[in-house]
């Protein structure tokens, strides 16, 4: 693994409280995965043997209802850590993760967790930690569909994958986020032409323009109240 490839992994709460040397022993010692983008790495329902760190690439984590349709929860992308859910709460799996472009991933068994985590206790709360976090995300995504319109949903969308993917552009910030429309729209929980509009009125109104799987935010300001 590169030194860049380092630095994204040290990110993940699962290394967050480990010094150098034993971070980089624990990488060694996780097993490489690559995924295409629209392959899927577990289902729901699948045994929870296993978490994984992303390299390089995003997932999305998502569950589907009885008539076939999708809900997304969240795309993840390089430093992010998800699985470990069944390393506290040992059952089925209760998302399916798939790639949404070419991934890179690092996994780690359950057994193998387990003893590490024996030796090194601090790391569980990092852990615990980072599950807090993702589980505020999901709430605040429940209080949405139920107090805030399309639009403004789709405006936090955006600033919330501006936050973790966006990289500066002139006159704005580029988000590659390799998002199919109907993609973007499980993610808002909405139609995809509901969307599209909402997509077509902030770029009408100056404050983004679109491209493919990716946005360039030109008005965050704007985008921040739309989002309230």
């Amino acid at each position: 693994m590169s030194s860049v490839d380092s630095q994204i992994v040290m990110k993940a709460p699962l290394f967050a409280a480990l010094d150098e040397d034993t971070a980089e022993r624990l990488v060694t010692s996780m097993s490489p995965r690559m995924l295409a983008r629209g392959e899927q790495l577990f289902h729901e329902g699948d045994r929870g043997d296993s978490l994984y760190v992303i390299i390089s690439g995003k997932v999305k984590l998502g569950r589907a209802s009885s008539d076939g349709r999708e809900s997304l929860l969240s795309v993840l992308g390089p430093g992010e850590m998800f699985g470990e859910l069944s390393l506290f709460d040992p059952g089925p799996r209760l998302t399916s993760a798939t790639a949404v472009s070419d991934t890179e991933l690092i996994g780690l068994d359950n057994k193998d967790l387990r003893a590490f985590l024996a030796d090194h206790p601090e790391v569980a709360m990092q852990m615990l930690a980072g599950l807090a976090r993702r589980l505020r995300r999901t709430n605040e995504g429940l209080s949405d569909l139920v107090f805030t319109d399309v639009p403004g949903r789709v405006a936090k969308a955006l600033l919330d994958l501006a936050g973790r993917f966006g990289q500066p552009a002139e006159g704005g910030v580029r988000v590659r986020h390799d998002l199919t429309q109907e993609e973007l729209a499980q993610l808002v929980g909405a139609s995809r032409e509901t969307v599209n509009k909402a997509l077509a009125d902030f770029a009408g109104r100056g404050w983004l323009s679109l491209g493919a799987k990716s946005v360039t935010l030109l008005d965050l300001d704007r985008l921040r109240r739309r989002a309230r």
